[in-house]
């Protein structure tokens, strides 16, 4: 067995034999083993290149699916903002002819935000339009039935510090949404109550520590008095107009001595600052009761 060879004879079809090759078993192994390998990468190679091919056809359906998404969430953004300036247009438009038409200060918005000055001047008109349509209804005058019970007084004396919409986070520095207006005075200073109401809540509320809401009867406003040093009424209890409630202070999360005012129409917040009908230059005259 030590001795076997295998013969190779390489002979031309016309000139006869050409060479004679002795292969040993060892060698013949190697070589069809060889072959066996050369034969298995390349069946691998095809396989994986097919894998690779059908995986890039799927890529590419699937990122224009996703285009074609994208380009209908496009389009359905522009035709809302769209929706929102028409909105707008048309309440301002209703509230020049019903006379309802307020001033309201300029607010700064982030670039590329075109629509939220849009969506708070259209909230704001629709506001008003539902107290004209109430007042058709119900027959009685606006300026009777709300005299009282409508928030048209300043909380308490002193200068607005921070306004109403967005703004940097005085805490975080990001942009966030401010529902209220921030009023800087002394701490002690007295906070009245800007229309006759009731209150619902007296209490510690997180960030805006001590904290007073008041309802003011069924026209749909609230108010809110918040970082009060402390105050001075009980849920359920009655309140004037310019009565005290609380005195100024810092307590929750704040940066200095302020009052946070808020109001509230039909359970949605609206900017304060269009119902502070007195001038900054009337608070001694204001209080000087």
């Amino acid at each position: 067995m030590r001795g076997q060879r295998f013969l190779v004879i390489i002979a031309h079809p016309e000139h006869g034999r050409i060479a004679r090759l002795r292969v040993s078993p060892f060698l013949l192994h190697v070589l069809v083993a060889s072959l066996l390998a050369v034969a298995i990468t390349a069946a691998g190679l095809a396989a994986s290149y097919f894998y690779q091919t059908e995986e890039h056809a799927r890529l590419v359906v699937e990122n224009q699916v996703l285009r074609n998404e994208y380009e209908d969430l496009l389009g359905t953004s522009e035709e809302r903002g769209r929706q929102v300036e028409s909105l707008s247009d048309l309440a301002y438009q209703v509230s020049i002819a019903y006379g309802l038409q307020r001033e309201v200060p300029e607010t700064t918005f982030e670039p590329g935000s075109d629509a939220i000055p849009a969506f708070y001047a259209s909230q704001n008109q629709y506001d008003l339009l539902q107290e004209a349509l109430f007042e058709a209804r119900s027959g009685v005058p606006r300026p009777s039935r709300l005299a009282n019970s409508t928030p048209s007084i300043w909380p308490v004396r002193g200068r607005i510090t921070s306004a109403y919409g967005r703004r940097q986070d005085p805490f975080h520095g990001g942009q966030s949404f401010h529902p209220g207006i921030d009023i800087s005075s002394p701490a002690g200073t007295p906070v009245v109550a800007t229309a006759d109401g009731n209150v619902i809540s007296a209490e510690w509320e997180g960030g805006l520590g001590h904290c007073v809401k008041l309802l003011h009867g069924r026209n749909g406003y609230t108010t809110v008095y918040g970082h009060l040093k402390e105050y001075f009424v009980l849920k359920g209890q009655a309140v004037r107009r310019g009565e005290v409630i609380g005195l100024v202070g810092s307590s929750g999360r704040t940066t200095g001595q302020h009052v946070h005012y808020e109001v509230h129409y039909r359970k949605t917040s609206v900017n304060p600052y269009r119902f502070l009908k007195e001038p900054e230059g009337d608070y001694d005259r204001m209080f000087a009761d």
